[in-house]
């Protein structure tokens, strides 16, 4: 039988989720993956499958049915693909992890506006609105599970939702100098606990600060900064072989400053 295919971008949080659940159950081979470049145009082809949407990842199924929206991919597996199960069982836990992933949204809205800020002016705003987001999910969290690591016993659906943003926002730290408040332990736990997991080591910090430079910049998907000629997401030189970016935004480095020129 043919796999399903799964064009995806491989940096990005939403194709990551994927990943993490398919690893959880121990498919990460049942799917055959389609890396896609963001900084060329998209494939007519590819376009022609999603209707003219550019949003990843979407799953091609055997038929050449298409699925798209990393919820609904979650979702999809979990159904098709119960055991071992990754998502709550029990009607009340379903509809508490449920809650707490229908706050993810805001959360990330908040983390990407946070980073492509430009505004020095603004920051302290942004930064506020972040800790609000994290005071929720602080808030949640010691109602419903105070003393455990995880939503429940164990890393489940909203943790394969959430884990994702919780690395990307590895670019608030760095150009930002921004990190949940000592005063949310609870919240922190969970983020520690996550990233932690085995399952959800598909990215690195490093790989996350060096490939999303653009964004703190406000460039994102791939969009290119004035006076630059490649995206900080293209694939080559390799993110391993280029320098650490500076920490904060105190001028926009070049091309070869950002090692995205080969010698």
């Amino acid at each position: 039988m043919t796999k399903p295919v799964l064009y995806h971008i491989p940096v990005c949080p939403f194709s990551q989720r994927v990943e993490i659940l398919l690893e959880l159950k121990g498919l990460s081979d049942a799917v055959q993956f389609s890396v896609v470049d963001i900084t060329r145009p998209r494939d007519p082809a590819l376009l022609a499958k999603t209707r003219g949407t550019t949003a990843l990842p979407v799953l091609e199924l055997a038929d050449g049915s298409i699925i798209k929206e990393s919820l609904v991919l979650l979702r999809y597996f979990e159904d098709v693909h119960p055991q071992p199960p990754v998502a709550r069982r029990s009607p009340y836990e379903r509809a508490v992890e449920n809650m707490l992933i229908a706050m993810e949204g805001d959360f990330t809205g908040a983390g990407y506006r946070f980073v492509m800020n430009q505004d020095a002016g603004l920051r302290p705003t942004f930064a506020e609105q972040m800790t609000a987001q994290y005071r929720k999910l602080d808030d949640f969290l010691s109602w419903h599970a105070p003393g455990s690591d995880f939503l429940f016993d164990r890393f489940g659906l909203a943790e394969c939702v959430f884990t994702p943003m919780f690395a990307r926002f590895w670019f608030l730290e760095h150009y930002e100098d921004f990190d949940i408040p000592d005063t949310l332990p609870r919240v922190r736990r969970w983020r520690d606990a996550c990233l932690a997991h085995p399952a959800a080591h598909q990215v690195s910090r490093e790989e996350i600060v060096k490939l999303y430079y653009d964004y703190a910049w406000g460039a994102g998907n791939g969009a290119l900064l004035p006076g630059r000629q490649r995206s900080s997401f293209v694939f080559e030189p390799h993110w391993r072989t280029r320098p650490w970016p500076p920490r904060g935004k105190q001028a926009p480095a070049s091309d070869q400053e950002l090692g995205l020129i080969a010698n």
